[in-house]
């Protein structure tokens, strides 16, 4: 991980405009600003390097949205372009970037030095957000004196990084869903491909989640997976009252099921051992008063519990 290539120098104007812009275009989606934050956020607290900052890409530019610990205002309205500062390489080279000694840095034009040495920040780690093959966004950690950049800063950051990632990723396809093309008049149903990709997705949000220990984290899946099951709802059946609660991992495990899984599969999947699957099955069925997982998971279906 090498100090940053040399940078241009930001116009102030549209440092401040660009910030205008970025605001403009979260504003769309404001979950994906809150998720950056809460990732900023974390990003401090794992790292316990005193200041934390990151923003969204919106074509080839970096507009830093969040800052958490800075003790100035400097950092506000930064813009990093493309190649340009260690956020900008790594944005175009898709790894992480570090400066270990920012303002004695020979490979540094020292161009943000306004934003960067005016925080007093010495080092800077600065790690790329990756969704498939793209990196959406840079996340940074700061330190005001020297300090180096092993296993503990590095791996909590790739951490947070990674869990941003995947938030961002169910967001994207979240949203996808939902800006299909409206059915035509008078058709009240889903079509079945549509459907079906909706369930694969909700299975594959289920088995991330499961993972997860984050609470806060935790809740804001949870809310997107509740508009994944709302949005697959077949106006045409009527819904289905039931007097039972299952357990998270027992809607995990039948949201596998629906796509066909074996217990092998699922437990694979969810990361279980499969005797433990076939006892969550079983629960799920006696619950839902179903004889076998296909019942189960029709009867869940029509209660609102799987999309």
């Amino acid at each position: 991980m090498g100090a940053s290539l040399p940078q241009r120098a930001p116009n102030p104007d549209r440092t401040r405009a660009g910030v205008g812009s970025a605001v403009d275009a979260l504003d769309g989606d404001a979950g994906d600003a809150r998720a950056l934050d809460h990732a900023v956020a974390e990003l401090v607290r794992r790292t316990r390097f005193p200041v934390g900052f990151g923003g969204l890409a919106q074509g080839d530019t970096i507009y830093v949205t969040s800052i958490h610990g800075a003790r100035t205002r400097r950092l506000e309205g930064l813009v990093v372009e493309a190649s340009r500062g260690l956020g900008g390489r790594a944005l175009v080279e898709k790894r992480p970037r570090l400066a270990l000694d920012y303002r004695s840095s020979r490979s540094i034009t020292h161009d943000y030095d306004r934003a960067v040495l005016g925080e007093g920040i010495s080092t800077l780690f600065a790690v790329p957000v990756m969704v498939g093959n793209r990196a959406r966004g840079v996340i940074y950690c700061g330190s005001w004196a020297e300090s180096p950049v092993g296993d503990v800063v590095a791996r909590p950051a790739f951490a947070v990084a990674e869990e941003l990632s995947a938030e961002l990723r169910i967001r994207e396809e979240v949203q996808r869903r939902l800006t299909l093309s409206p059915a035509p008049a008078g058709q009240v149903t889903m079509p079945a491909t549509t459907r079906e990709e909706l369930r694969e997705t909700y299975a594959e949000l289920r088995s991330i989640a499961a993972v997860v220990d984050d609470p806060a984290l935790r809740a804001r899946l949870d809310r997107l997976e509740k508009r994944l099951a709302a949005l697959s709802h077949d106006a045409t059946e009527p819904s289905l009252e039931l007097d039972v609660r299952l357990s998270p991992r027992e809607i995990d495990v039948l949201a596998c099921a629906a796509l066909g899984a074996t217990n092998a599969e699922i437990a694979s999947t969810l990361d279980l051992k499969e005797g433990t699957v076939k006892s969550y099955l079983q629960s799920a069925m006696a619950k839902l008063d179903a004889s076998t997982r296909h019942a189960a998971v029709v009867t869940a279906r029509r209660a609102g519990l799987l999309p």
